[in-house]
């Protein structure tokens, strides 16, 4: 028995979708090299795959999270520069060396202790420059990057990339992202000669003046829209299939599912279906009183997902298809089709990344266009 037939939903990954979208950003930003963000399991498509496929394609440059991620890249591509985001941990500087991975400095005391194992050892594999302009999360603060530019005087500085995070990038009018540019350039003229780099996904799309020396797409890759409010520009790359289960009727004015926050307004017919939030479906997707939810399309057309969704199940409502179109055993597209990561994220108050890095260890994965 296949694979296939005893899980309750089917994922569906399109390498082919992530390389043909990696090639797509690259053509736009030459001769600016492009590199890919691989973290969180390349964005829940899986980390080996992913890798894989970039780093055939051509990708030379890879951006992970920590240093367990940065050891599976590394098996996979073992001439790549790889970044480590979380930087330094305490005590980790020796585990970077040891698989050749470059920690991104994220503040002056992560960029003593780097320091400090550099004099030790004597490692020369470099590491990069995080300075903060504007997303108050990681970086050494600007006050911090400029009372230690004059090190990029020196023959020895060892940074190999010095670099900032836009906070408003897919907002393209967002005054945030004009002043995070001009203190960025302000920085580079300090750091001249240090390849510097600023743009992620949706900041590769505010023009080539942003694009620096490195563009470093993430959420993009994998079919999040970088441009929102405007058409999708990138392939979709999954498509998400759960199994119907049980079709059953149920009355005018009874509720579904948990807290029975949906009631019918007229008989329904449910196809109850094989994924939950466990398998990374948000508990939020369904509708409830005051609120609409998402939809799937069952035998080609949309339908509305109601009540709560639950650990393992969630219930469509299927009345207006005809009868007998939803059987037991059929699929339900939850994602495909025209139903993309970001609607469906948004469905669930949530954006198209986190409903990526969800997705559950139970579907049966298949990746095509390998």
């Amino acid at each position: 028995m296949p694979a296939s037939a005893v899980t309750g939903g089917v994922l569906t990954i399109d390498l082919a979708a992530i390389e043909a979208n990696w090639k797509r950003l690259a053509g736009m930003t030459l001769p600016v090299e492009c590199a890919a963000v691989v973290k969180g399991d390349g964005y829940g498509c899986g980390l080996e795959p992913v890798t894989t496929r970039l780093y055939k394609a051509g990708c030379r440059t890879l951006f992970v999270a920590d240093v367990a991620e940065g050891r599976r890249v590394r098996a996979i591509a073992a001439e790549a520069t790889i970044y480590v985001l979380d930087g330094v941990m305490p005590g980790t500087a020796p585990a970077l060396a040891q698989a050749n991975l470059r920690p991104v400095l994220n503040s002056p005391t992560e960029l003593a202790e780097w320091d400090a194992f550099v004099a030790t050892t004597g490692w020369q594999g470099g590491a990069a420059l995080h300075i903060d302009t504007g997303m108050n999360r990681l970086g050494l603060t600007v006050d911090e990057g400029v009372a230690i530019a004059a090190r990029a005087k020196s023959e020895t500085h060892g940074f190999t990339l010095l670099m900032s995070h836009f906070a408003c990038a897919d907002t393209s009018d967002h005054p945030l992202n004009d002043r995070q540019v001009r203190l960025f350039r302000e920085l580079r003229i300090l750091y001249r000669g240090i390849p510097s780099s600023l743009a992620n996904s949706s900041g590769i799309f505010l023009g080539g003046t942003v694009h620096c020396d490195l563009v470093r797409p993430g959420a993009a890759l994998y079919g999040v829209n970088p441009t929102p409010g405007r058409a999708n520009p990138m392939k979709p790359v999954i498509e998400l299939k759960g199994r119907i289960i049980q079709v059953r009727h149920v009355g005018k004015g009874e509720s579904i599912g948990y807290g029975a926050a949906f009631a019918t307004a007229r008989p329904t017919r449910l196809a109850v279906v094989a994924v939950g939030y466990a398998d990374g479906y948000a508990r939020a997707g369904g509708a409830v009183k005051g609120k609409t939810g998402a939809e799937a399309i069952v035998a080609g057309r949309r339908c509305p997902v109601v009540g709560r969704v639950s650990m393992d199940v969630l219930a469509i409502d299927v009345t207006d298809l005809p009868d007998g179109s939803a059987r037991r055993g059929d699929f339900a597209t939850l994602i495909g089709g025209g139903i993309g990561v970001d609607e469906l994220g948004a469905a669930n108050g949530t954006i198209g990344y986190e409903v990526l890095t969800s997705l559950g260890r139970r579907y049966h994965r298949v990746y095509k266009g390998g």
